[in-house]
């Protein structure tokens, strides 16, 4: 299967991304972590939720038009979000915030095409450190190996309390 890789366009994808946003969710959720992260995951995906995401997709898309990059095969089946420049001060570097593909489309290359119109956004960026960033669960060892085969190395670790 192959997919165009193009620009999201606000106007004609918003839906279709915020499918693939709720999708990556429920996968991360029900994939890692356990049946609590599973609940709060699934717990805050309501409309709010949608509406916050979407109107913040679009002020990224404000600062940079390439913050988003999707996969197109007869309708949206993947995404890759690179925060804008004004955001890599959270890390000191370029922040791939998110990226997904929907598993029938996994294996055939067309994530490797997401990851490199990440890193071409992300090179284009005037950075502290010149490298780009994600958070990926430790226990999700096929997105670990995925990114190991992208040059992606450990880098430090995340941890998080409850507020």
């Amino acid at each position: 299967m192959t997919a165009e890789i193009r620009r999201y366009d606000p106007e004609t994808d918003r839906d279709a991304l915020w499918e693939l946003k709720r999708s990556f969710e429920l996968t991360l959720a029900s994939g890692t972590g356990g049946a609590e992260k599973e609940r709060s995951y699934r717990g805050k995906l309501t409309e709010e939720y949608r509406d916050r995401y979407l109107a913040w997709v679009d002020r990224c898309l404000e600062e940079e038009p390439r913050a988003v990059t999707v996969a197109d095969d007869d309708g949206l089946v993947g995404y890759v979000f690179v925060l804008p420049e004004s955001l890599a001060m959270i890390w000191d570097a370029a922040v791939l915030n998110e990226v997904f593909l929907e598993e029938r489309h996994r294996g055939a290359g067309v994530a490797d095409e997401l990851v490199a119109a990440a890193v071409s956004v992300a090179r284009d960026q005037r950075l502290p450190i010149d490298r780009l960033v994600l958070d990926v669960d430790r226990d999700n060892e096929r997105a670990r190996a995925f990114y190991a085969r992208h040059g992606f190395e450990h880098w430090g670790e995340m941890v998080a309390r409850s507020l």
